[in-house]
């Protein structure tokens, strides 16, 4: 007999929006606030290392919370834990306008990693809850453009708001939106996942530690020393807790992860591919807008509206890879092509130098963008179709996280390692064009690579300000054009393993039969789309 659920709840349309303005935030959150680093840095006088954690301690909570907040969304209620998670990043919006130093605000950015999880976990979980069929194909196309719409308007609203009204209104922002969304909870449904099973707090507990000591100890690395005891025992105490979580997972009936999984090349493969998304776009958001205001003198403004030919695409371009797949084309050749475009794209982007013109700078960022662009409109399907349906749960929830950890790792390796090259470029002449300012070579660094060049050039005597600024300038160029270089050889090599492995399932002899009877998973938290 025909199941008499309907397809939609009543009010659709309303209750669409309401989810998909939460959902917003998420993106929105992740690519706003490093436009406003700068600004901030001048602000608050802080240096890269504090700035650096207003995006990684997003990453890092967001990453290792989005697995046990699905557990407990399926336990406790989806309703119950998306709502906690709307009026808990409101706080820490709220927490980060109020802010008085960069650590208030490094706390409230952690608080909002959590608040993200419980959001796009549950809140996804809903979805496919209330709505079946055509209905829920329908209002998931409006989570994937609302999630693109989130990431290519963060730079630039982001470059606007803090140039007409400081950094702080970014986070305004943002708690209207949660403060509007928590009217919209009438309208969300109630579920619970009666098979639902505990949460793996021993495995959550062990995987979060372990990345935040890596994140730290990579971030660290450029003021520490690479070689230094703290450095060092960061990423002893990584390894030691990795292992930890691996004997933990093993023992668990009902683990956090599915080690198996890692097993499955073509699995594998997708995680590749969300890594070297991570480097090549999540990376270079972090980086371009400080080298923009430090290095070319532009405004928050000026840059936000140029970074806009970096995200745009990305909105735009998820449609045509959609269309491409039902066109008939693999997506095989579609993802590593599209890495080899953002290669490229950040390969030509070497171009950059001080005073580098808007027209030098579209088409290598237009070219990245197009590339994620199509890459965001097939990752996720693609890292649920590599692993058969009674895994898809687990692997969408796996690759998520895996996704949101390597953005914080990239975050801070390529910043760290920006640091590292500049700081020794500067050693070199920062004494002879900075005499009588008492400045060196890390304080320089520091300030320049914030993309707060002018704080260090006023230190100086005025006559000698025009060779500085020229010298500074030069020095976090050649670092930046080193970090690109290296970027672009991640994504191409990423790219060629990609295409090597992740075959079709009718060309994979391996690949497991599609079996049509096998458990649907009951947590639906699991189809998140980051």
């Amino acid at each position: 007999m025909a199941s008499t659920t309907p397809e939609a709840p009543p009010r659709a349309g309303l209750t669409i929006l309401a989810l998909c303005l939460a959902v917003f935030i998420v993106p929105y959150g992740l690519s706003s606030a490093p436009v406003a680093l700068p600004a901030m840095g001048r602000d608050l006088d802080a240096g890269v290392v504090p700035l650096q954690w207003v995006v990684n301690a997003y990453n890092v909570t967001a990453a290792s919370f989005m697995m046990a907040a699905g557990s407990i969304a399926d336990r406790i209620g989806r309703k119950r834990v998306f709502g906690f998670g709307i009026v808990l990043y409101g706080v820490s919006a709220l927490t980060g306008a109020l802010a008085t130093n960069v650590i208030m605000v490094d706390i409230a950015r952690a608080v909002a990693g959590v608040a993200a999880a419980a959001m796009m976990t549950a809140g996804v979980s809903v979805m496919a809850n209330m709505f079946h069929g055509a209905a829920r194909t329908k209002a998931f196309a409006y989570v994937g453009v609302t999630i693109g719409a989130g990431l290519a308007l963060g730079p630039t609203t982001s470059g606007m708001l803090v140039s007409a009204m400081g950094w702080q209104s970014i986070f305004w922002v943002q708690f209207a939106i949660a403060a509007v969304s928590v009217a919209g909870l009438r309208l969300v449904q109630e579920s619970k996942d009666p098979d639902a099973k505990a949460v793996d707090w021993a495995g959550t507990a062990t995987f979060t530690l372990a990345l935040f000591c890596f994140t730290l100890g990579v971030i660290q690395g450029p003021t520490w020393g690479w070689g230094s005891s703290g450095v060092l025992g960061l990423f002893a105490g990584c390894l030691v807790l990795l292992a930890a979580f691996v004997a933990v997972e093993r023992r668990q009936q009902h683990p956090m992860f599915d080690l198996s999984l890692f097993t499955e090349p073509r699995f594998m493969a997708v995680n590749l591919l969300a890594t070297a998304v991570s480097f090549g776009f999540v990376g270079l958001m972090v980086l371009l807008p400080s080298y923009l205001v430090g290095a070319n003198g532009l405004t928050d403004s000026q840059a936000g509206i140029t970074m806009l030919l970096l995200t745009a695409p990305v909105l735009l371009f998820p449609l045509v890879a959609g269309r491409l797949v039902q066109a008939g084309v693999s997506m095989r050749p579609i993802l590593s092509g599209s890495l080899v475009l953002v290669a490229a794209g950040l390969a030509w982007l070497t171009v950059v130098h001080p005073g580098v013109s808007l027209l030098e700078l579209a088409g290598p960022l237009l070219l990245v963008g197009i590339g994620i662009g199509l890459i965001y409109g097939l990752m996720d399907g693609a890292a649920v179709s590599t692993v058969s349906p009674a895994k898809v749960g687990m692997a969408s929830g796996m690759f998520n996280t895996i996704r949101l950890a390597s953005e914080a790792v990239a975050v801070a390796g390529m910043v760290a390692a920006l640091v590292s090259l500049v700081q020794g470029k500067l050693s070199d002449g920062i004494g002879r064009f900075a005499q009588g300012s008492g400045l060196d070579a890390k304080q320089a660094t520091d300030s320049v690579t914030s993309g707060n060049l002018d704080t260090v050039v006023a230190k100086t005597p005025a006559g000698g300000r025009e060779a500085l600024t020229d010298f500074l300038g030069q020095g976090y160029t050649q670092g930046f054009q080193v970090v690109l270089w290296a970027t672009a050889a991640i994504c191409l090599a990423s790219a060629i393993v990609l295409h090597l492995i992740l075959k079709d399932r009718s060309e994979d002899p391996a690949a497991p039969a599609e079996d049509n009877n096998a458990p649907q998973p009951t947590k639906a938290h699991a189809d998140a789309t980051v």
